[in-house]
């Protein structure tokens, strides 16, 4: 089954309606898919991802839950177990701190404790990041604790078209799926057309996991923007500050090409490692913390990988070592072009 997206081609959708469409789509082309969460039954979730589903599909396939996280994970575990496929969301990416030990010890570990004889084929849904004025417990970037845990895939979208495609490849996976969605793009609009050349500036990714509707593999980078001077290494969120970066550098004689990762676990080593070999030099950009974050796995990565290759240390661009901060001070904690930029500008430029 294929995205139908209002059934029209040129028109300019929110993210937000890409993966509504992607869940209408996959639950009207398997049964055993069930959404539910937190207000995501009548109301269509608090950014109405899950609108119109329970009136097109019943209460049965998409309902309300009672304001407990952990419940919702041990329910979707047990439904999982007896052949359905949950897609759950944690309505803010703080909220599912007290589900954490139902995802780290039974649904990260249930398949390998079975010898692989019981998947547990569960999406969590996790709306994350900062950038709309959010206060504490609702601007958080958690994929830190997710990569950390052997046994599940983490991937976030930064384009309608990879919200729809990693979606639906997402809830096709036998392999649980976080599925990290950036608050600040469910309003950013892309064409219909664009979701039809998903993946088309994709690099030699290797992922293990192919979504039969769409064709879109989990694990699989895209280069964004082709550059020879330095590599900016993206996800999620900062994907779209990385490009305005390398346009705002290229007014300053950067030549800057830009990765989008799209998932974290699988890591697609081979995209990544062509770029940064081609280029010599990288940054690394993500909104969580710096220290143990994400960026420094993949710094390690390119490191190991590309030692021979670098002109540089490979940079990092990420979020204060804080809590999140309060709204009116979030523009100082997020990576920002001029940050980026005076990253880029450090990379030992011999003719600077």
């Amino acid at each position: 089954m294929t995205a139908t997206l209002d059934g029209a081609t040129n028109t300019a959708i929110p993210l937000a309606k890409a993966l509504n469409q992607a869940l209408r789509d996959a639950m009207g082309a398997d049964e055993r898919v069930v959404v539910f969460g937190e207000d995501v039954g009548v109301l269509g979730g608090v950014f109405r991802v899950t609108d119109g589903l329970t009136r097109e599909f019943g209460e049965n396939r998409c309902f309300d839950t009672p304001l407990a996280e952990a419940g919702i994970m041990g329910t979707a575990i047990g439904m999982a177990m007896y052949g359905f496929r949950p897609v759950v969301e944690m309505q803010f990416d703080a909220f599912s701190y007290p589900a954490l030990e139902q995802i780290f010890s039974h649904l990260a570990k249930m398949r390998n404790r079975t010898r692989g004889q019981l998947p547990l084929p569960v999406v969590v849904r996790v709306p994350y990041g900062g950038g709309i004025g959010g206060v504490e417990h609702h601007s958080d970037s958690s994929e830190g604790y997710f990569v950390a845990t052997p046994g599940l895939h983490v991937v976030t979208p930064a384009t309608v078209s990879d919200a729809y495609t990693l979606l639906r490849a997402a809830i096709e996976s036998d392999d649980p799926v976080i599925f990290m969605e950036p608050k600040r793009l469910y309003w950013s609009k892309d064409t219909i057309d664009a979701l039809a050349a998903s993946g088309s500036a994709a690099g030699p990714g290797t992922g293990p996991v192919t979504g039969q509707a769409t064709g879109q593999r989990i694990g699989q980078a895209a280069v964004r923007r082709q550059g020879t001077d330095a590599t900016l290494i993206a996800y999620g969120p900062t994907v779209q500050t990385a490009l305005e970066a390398a346009e705002a550098g290229a007014a300053e004689g950067y030549d800057l090409e830009v990765v989008d990762l799209r998932s974290l676990v699988p890591f697609d080593d081979a995209t990544v490692t062509a770029s940064v070999r081609k280029t010599g030099r990288a940054v690394v950009i993500h909104e969580a913390v710096g220290f143990g974050g994400t960026g420094a796995e993949i710094a390690a990565r390119v490191s190991e990988r590309c030692f021979h290759w670098l002109q540089a240390p490979v940079r990092r661009v990420t979020g204060f070592d804080i809590p999140y901060p309060p709204p009116k001070l979030e523009r100082h904690h997020l990576p920002s072009v001029d940050r980026i930029l005076d990253a880029v500008a450090s990379l030992q430029w011999e003719d600077r």
